[in-house]
């Protein structure tokens, strides 16, 4: 009798607990893919993996362009894996283009060190133009790196501002990047992310910026004192750092360890991860529930007339909108069953 060929399924699952790289990558693409196929087999992965997840320290990270995230990640997960002995994930959201499409995937070019360490993973990994510069598929590639034996994933996101929100819903730790002199507006303190931060660092604190940087914290340590203080009970702290030299990256860490012993010991950690996988539902209900209106062929047929309509002025758009929404549930009803008849 021959052996039973494995499944793609089960080939996925083999290769992922034994922690092996590329079939996680390969794992991430699949449900990184829209076709109908892929989304099917990569669900079923992922099934799997989730009772096998959640034991990492998830750590979400933003500031705007050229504040050096990328350097200030390279240098804390160079720390973490060399003297910490982490396994590190680095989930690097890289922007797509909203006119081309293209997508920029250099975090491995801008965290060569890094990437060459073999307790260290990075995936770039496009935004498709989701809230926050955020992939609406990053939640499912933590889970498969967490099964696959990360205890520490970081999320890089891109740029700053209410978008965020999107890369707060998926971490346990949020980390706010700033420089000297860039302006409080644009680096987001008026846009609402500095009250989601649990740290505020103050990056390239060295050489002849090292004083400002630091004169900067503590400017930063006075303002989080006005801020409301967060349901984790947690008072968020500010650090100063460099990338260059390694200043201030060991506290930093302690720092996460800190918040992670506080909200464990207190139930908050468990129960904010609750939380957010209940927004993660909502938020998916929504997307597939936009995605089947837009995809569906009356809509695609008629959308186009509506548009004409209300760019006329023919029509206002909450006429038209629901006048679509009547035509799409109209399509979608079923004829009564035999049991309601």
């Amino acid at each position: 009798m021959k052996p039973r060929r494995k499944t793609q399924a089960e080939a996925y699952r083999k290769g992922i607990s034994k922690g092996e790289i590329p079939v996680l990558s390969r794992a991430i693409t699949l449900a990184e893919s829209t076709l109908p196929e892929h989304k099917k087999l990569a669900q079923e992965v992922i099934t799997w993996c989730l009772p096998r997840s959640g034991k990492s320290i998830r750590v979400g990270i933003t500031g705007i362009p050229g504040v050096g995230k990328s350097s200030f990640i390279e240098s804390l997960g160079l720390y973490l894996a060399r003297e910490c002995g982490k396994k590190i994930a680095v989930l690097a959201i890289d922007p797509t283009s909203s006119e081309t499409g293209g997508s920029v995937l250099g975090d491995k070019l801008r965290m060569q060190e890094l990437s060459r360490h073999e307790n260290v993973y990075i995936r770039p990994s496009p935004s498709a133009g989701s809230l926050g510069g955020v992939s609406k598929k990053t939640s499912d590639a933590v889970i498969l790196c967490e099964a696959a034996g990360f205890d520490t994933i970081i999320i890089e996101t891109v740029g700053v501002g209410q978008s965020e929100i999107t890369c707060h819903s998926m971490v346990d730790f949020f980390m706010l990047l700033m420089i000297t002199g860039a302006g409080d507006d644009i680096q987001g303190i008026k846009k609402g992310i500095i009250e989601r931060a649990d740290a505020v660092l103050i990056t390239k604190a060295d050489g002849r910026n090292k004083k400002k940087a630091e004169l900067m914290k503590q400017e930063m340590e006075e303002a989080l004192r006005f801020h409301k203080p967060p349901e984790s009970g947690w008072v968020p702290k500010s650090y100063a750092c460099s990338s260059v030299t390694g200043y201030g990256i060991k506290e930093i860490w302690q720092c996460v360890e800190e918040y992670e012993k506080l909200c464990r010991e207190s139930g908050y950690f468990m129960e904010k991860r609750k939380k957010q996988a209940k927004y993660r539902l909502h938020e998916a209900l929504a997307q597939n529930l936009e995605d089947s209106f837009y995809e569906n062929a009356l809509i695609k047929k008629t959308l186009g007339e509506v548009e004409r309509e209300v760019m006329e002025g023919k029509t206002d758009p909450y006429t038209g909108a629901a006048n679509l929404l009547d035509l799409y549930f109209e399509k979608l009803r079923l004829p009564p069953s035999s049991e309601e008849k």
